[in-house]
């Protein structure tokens, strides 16, 4: 008889180092799904039901939101040629493959809409009512992710539209104060999928004070587990002309490299040009 599986051991499997916290706890439940959680890039071929949409959906607009405020809207692409231009813009496989794509949107518009039908002053243009609708926007994208997991459904959020932001935002007809937060592909897992390890707690989380004096020894250890358990074949190694190919290829060096060359330094123009001011 198999033994079955604790928090702990969920844990365990997420971060790589041994732990005693929840092993008292059967692996179940909503704690469990979270522990759990991985990004589903490949898709069986069935499209995903309306109603099981609506659902998701209905799990995502029930998250926090600042001040109730409510600034995130999801646009639902349907429209063939719609999604092929996406497609076009977007470029990546991940999204292009999956049977549904959805974009979630941080929409600062609602709120200048009621301000002047009520009659009222508007005073918060400035950078914190971008940063409120983007938090939103995050907040409902990620609670989306755990509804439409429970109704076993998979999901790939992907940031890469906003390498196209102003040709997506073009397809997609937003208007002034709305904007492209992320992709999602949204479909039925192909396969079960792999869990990936994240950094450890003593690298994420504080006491009292900020504290990362131990940082680069942490994530050099992390570099080594996160490699064990899944090693980056020689041809996904980044910028090889540029900085060689090393011996060891651990997560730090894919995203130094990752991060080596500008990636959408024209954000800042396209948010003012939907009359955002980021001051």
């Amino acid at each position: 008889m198999t033994e079955k599986k604790t928090v702990a051991d969920l844990i365990e499997d997420r971060f790589g180092l041994p732990t005693q916290d929840g092993r008292d706890m059967p692996a179940e439940g909503e704690i469990a799904a979270i522990l759990s959680h991985r990004s589903h890039r490949r898709y069986k071929d069935e499209p995903v039901p309306d109603e099981l949409l609506r659902i998701a959906l209905a799990g995502a607009f029930s998250a926090p939101a600042k001040s109730d405020l409510q600034q995130c809207s999801v646009i639902v692409v349907k429209d063939p040629e719609i999604r092929k231009a996406l497609n076009e813009q977007i470029n990546d496989p991940w999204v292009t493959a999956a049977p549904s794509l959805l974009v979630f949107c941080g929409d600062n518009r609602r709120i200048h809409k009621i301000a002047e039908a009520k009659g009222t002053p508007y005073p918060n243009d400035h950078l914190d009512a971008f940063l409120n609708a983007a938090g939103d926007a995050a907040i409902v994208m990620a609670t989306f992710i755990r509804a439409a997991e429970a109704l076993g459904l998979g999901c790939c959020p992907i940031s890469v539209i906003r390498n196209k932001i102003e040709a997506a935002a073009e397809v997609l007809g937003l208007p002034d104060y709305v904007f492209p937060f992320v992709g999602m592909g949204l479909g039925f897992p192909e396969r079960e999928g792999w869990v990936s390890l994240r950094l450890p707690q003593s690298v994420t989380v504080h006491t009292d004070r900020y504290d990362d004096s131990d940082v680069l020894e942490e994530i050099a250890a992390y570099d080594r587990r996160r490699d064990a358990k899944f090693s980056t074949p020689k041809e996904k190694y980044r910028m090889v002309e540029q900085f060689g190919a090393p011996d060891f290829y651990g997560w730090s060096d894919d995203k130094a490299r990752q991060y080596a060359v500008p990636q959408r330094k024209n954000l800042a123009a396209f948010l003012k040009s939907k009359k955002f001011k980021l001051d």
